[in-house]
């Protein structure tokens, strides 16, 4: 492992990060409000300290290792978090500390959604723009994009796809060549950002609601310009329009690159991973639209309307709100919230355990009751017509104990800062599972918990985008060792 490099590659990612406080920044300018400073100031910061970095380690030429792919990466993110932070910091009428600050920054970045900040309404353009960024280059990862660039500047980007992107993928190279992978990815993210802004724009919303709500849909995000979230619009055909969305970026983004290769839809149908998380998909909805039906919560048209839209969202990690599901009755608030953690599909932007770990265990569980009965039987594990080897298998199953074991120990962190268990255990699945919004009192804001608390929390968000052991494993003797 080289610190060198890597302090190399993190001055030049940061650098570039620098660049998305430029937009923001000119949409102050021209709003002349009083978060023009804030930005420059947090833009020069950025892009100075980018530089010392990279700038004494500009001559070194090294081969880029595994394991300095993981260490960039979890550096990357942190870093980033705490940079990411400065225009809330700096911008005073927000009147947030530099903890709020951070956990603002991270939940972005991490698209995971959840706010400390209330009066949305009323907040500068360029403050809520900048929030809308940082869910959308969140989502697609600012690793992933990097690597389409890095390789020019001499460092190869094959290391740092890996370490972003872990757990049981298909298929870890879309093209031949990892730059090539990265840009068919961005191309794609893109197209769908384009198409979900234009869409959002015929069904009414202005230019300036209908961009920033389409980085955040895309992301599987969750932030909106106003406390009232999607229920501000009250419009179902941009409900209907945001649920089509955030289903479509819960898919792994590889089938949407493969669709429009071949120019076919037949790789959606054939995908087991995409059938197993449309059918779950369809239990929700239809218990939470059934159920709202007969407890006479909702008319029958406004429960299949507000049932289908929150179910999509809480299940693919999205965090958008028509209406306060935590108030909901019966079990319909613990249901969503524990259908949240399978999130996304593999190589989507969606958060949670994903779609494709949940079908392997319960394939596996299967594979072993009829063990039982069939002692002596050969009875391979199989996903579509391919078998599934043993690692993959024990991988899966080491990250959901992993998994639980990390969700329990930051529970009871926060339980002991005074948090009682609903309030805990869902803020833990919100940050873990990037959902962000939880039940009790973290149902809308999470402006009431301690600072000790926000700061486990944005630890949590940090598992749950980079997938618990891409930042678990630094924390390991053995990654330390020459």
């Amino acid at each position: 492992m080289h610190l060198s490099i890597s302090l190399r590659i993190l001055g030049l990612l940061l650098t570039l990060f620098s660049v998305t406080m430029l937009p923001p920044l000119l949409i102050a300018i021209l709003a002349d409000d009083e978060t023009v400073t804030a930005f420059i100031y947090a833009f020069a910061i950025t892009l100075l300290c980018g530089v010392v970095l990279w700038l004494p380690m500009r001559r070194i030429r090294r081969d880029l290792r595994i394991r300095d792919g993981f260490l960039v990466t979890a550096l990357f993110w942190t870093v980033l978090g705490l940079f990411g932070a400065l225009p809330f910091a700096l911008t005073e009428s927000l009147h947030i500390g530099v903890t709020d600050a951070i956990f603002e920054s991270m939940s972005g970045l991490t698209t995971t959604g959840a706010t400390v900040l209330t009066g949305l309404d009323d907040l500068p353009p360029s403050i809520l723009l900048y929030r809308q960024l940082l869910q959308w280059l969140g989502g697609i990862g600012i690793i992933v994009v990097a690597v389409a660039v890095l390789p020019m500047l001499g460092i190869g980007g094959m290391q740092l796809y890996r370490a972003e992107t872990p757990g049981p993928t298909k298929d870890s190279k879309l093209t031949p060549r990892i730059t090539e992978t990265a840009k068919a990815l961005f191309i794609i993210y893109l197209a769908l950002t384009v198409l979900c802004a234009m869409a959002y724009a015929v069904a009414g919303m202005s230019g300036f609601d209908a961009v920033c709500h389409a980085f955040s849909t895309v992301a599987i995000g969750g932030f909106s310009t106003h406390d009232a979230s999607m229920g501000y619009f009250e419009s179902n055909a941009i409900y209907m329009i945001s649920t089509v969305f955030m289903f479509v970026a819960a898919l792994n983004i590889g089938l949407h690159y493969a669709a429009f290769y071949r120019r076919s839809l037949v790789g959606y149908t054939q995908d087991s991973e995409a059938k197993f998380f449309a059918g779950a998909m369809a239990v929700c909805v239809t218990i939470t639209c059934v159920y709202l039906a007969l407890s006479e919560t909702l008319t029958a048209q406004d429960s299949i309307v507000h049932g289908l839209f929150q179910a999509v969202s809480i299940t693919t990690t999205t965090g958008f709100a028509t209406q306060d599901f935590s108030l909901w009755p019966g079990f319909l608030p613990m249901m969503l919230l524990m259908f949240s953690f399978m999130g996304g599909c593999v190589g989507s932007t969606g958060g949670g355990i994903k779609a494709m770990r949940l079908m392997l265990i319960y394939k596996q569980g299967i594979r072993e009751l009829k063990q039982l009965i069939h002692p002596h039987a050969v009875i391979p594990l199989k996903v579509g017509n391919r078998r599934v080897e043993a690692k993959v298998v024990s991988a899966v199953w080491s990250f959901f104990a992993v998994y639980t074991f990390v969700f329990i120990v930051i529970m009871l962190l926060l339980m002991a800062t005074g948090l009682d268990f609903l309030t805990a255990f869902s803020a833990v699945a919100a940050a873990l599972n990037n959902l962000g919004p939880g039940l009790g009192d973290v149902a809308a804001n999470y402006g009431g918990v301690s600072g000790f608390a926000k700061g486990v929390l944005c630890f949590a968000m940090l598992l749950g985008r980079l997938e618990v052991f891409t930042l678990l494993v630094l924390f390991t003797p053995m990654f330390w060792r020459q």
